[in-house]
């Protein structure tokens, strides 16, 4: 794809380093919106441009590029996901436009990786559908993944633990985020289900119990600053967050969230439980690990009231069954990808 955009058009672009392209529209993130359009009216074609190249490095596989792409769309989402504390660019043509780019570009890529024809497999009837998305699910790699059944539950150290958090931070960590914004527009049994899931994620209303309160005592235990989480983030984990608030913001996408989500939290029980007995392994602070140990169970419920709630509702229609089974495989195979880089060299 990459060859497409010729040497000359390159040389046009924001130097040869995608992370130029970075470093210069993050660095106008914090200027107010109307700001931000009126000094880059006139460099749009130029940063369309530098997006461009940078999404079709990617696509060719030049894993620089990919990070930068995905560590430029994780900033831009910042200004949705967070209370600022100062003026943003939130709203403004120019950052839409630039979003858009990255957003189709890493939803292409992610569509390029499903497998020709199964979004046509899927049957029509709602309870067979659901049957056969587990099937799926289940002959896929990431189901049993090695890096949970053997590595992490086995052999990880402390620095393995510590790095692993930081990387499920960019789902586990804002959930409930992401469950307040895809139920926008729902209604009904669905609507009930995601409130229900929600509510749970508060801590049923106890400030103490919140779900990401719990989780960042993880991050206390590990003294983990939010500098560092940035900087030690992967490629692919900052894609997995992003896809998750990709689909969870947009109504079109209401379909592809269902299965991304519901798959998330289907897969959460037995990967947790390796992660507690690393360490329960390492004895490491009680404290950490209340958040683990609360989703083994929690998810197994919401999982299946996600399933019979919100899935089999839905998958009478066959515009949701083909979305809802796109979100699913866009998970499994982005996780898939994220937990095989995390496996030791000695274990590929």
């Amino acid at each position: 794809m990459s060859t497409t955009i010729d040497v000359f058009v390159r040389a046009n672009a924001i130097g040869s380093d995608p992370m130029a392209v970075v470093e210069e529209i993050s660095a106008w993130l914090s200027t107010p919106a109307e700001e931000v359009d009126r000094e880059l009216a006139g460099e749009l074609d130029r940063l369309r441009l530098a997006v461009s190249v940078m999404n079709a490095d990617a696509a060719a596989g030049d894993q620089h590029a990919h990070y930068c792409q995905q560590l430029l769309l994780a900033r831009i989402y910042q200004l949705t996901m967070q209370i600022p504390q100062q003026p943003t660019a939130e709203g403004s043509v120019v950052v839409h436009e630039v979003t858009r780019l990255l957003e189709t570009a890493t939803l292409a890529a992610e569509d390029d990786r499903i497998e020709p024809g199964i979004l046509d497999q899927a049957p029509a009837q709602p309870k067979a559908y659901l049957s056969w998305l587990k099937r799926a699910a289940r002959a896929h790699r990431v189901f049993k993944h090695p890096y949970y059944q053997d590595f992490i539950k086995d052999h990880a150290t402390v620095d393995d633990l510590r790095n692993y958090v930081m990387q499920e931070s960019v789902v586990d960590g804002r959930f409930d985020d992401l469950l307040a914004m895809m139920q926008v527009g729902t209604s009904g049994g669905a609507k009930m289900e995601i409130a229900t899931n929600f509510w749970d994620e508060m801590g049923n209303g106890n400030q103490a119990e919140v779900h990401t309160h719990l989780f960042n005592k993880i991050f206390e235990v590990f003294e983990i600053t939010s500098a560092e989480l940035e900087t030690g983030l992967s490629a692919n984990a900052l894609l997995n967050g992003n896809l998750a608030v990709l689909l969870s913001r947009y109504r079109n996408f209401y379909a592809e969230a269902v299965g991304f989500l519901g798959m998330t939290e289907w897969l959460v029980p037995d990967r947790f439980v390796q992660v507690v007995k690393a360490w329960e392994r390492l004895g490491l602070p009680d404290v950490g690990i209340v958040y683990h140990r609360l989703h083994i169970t929690i998810d197994a419920q919401h999982a299946a009231g996600w399933f019979h709630n919100v899935v089999i509702p839905a998958a009478s229609s066959p515009a949701m069954r083909r979305g809802i089974t796109r979100g699913a495989l866009w998970r499994l195979n982005s996780s898939c990808r994220y937990l095989d880089e995390r496996m030791p060299n000695t274990y590929r």
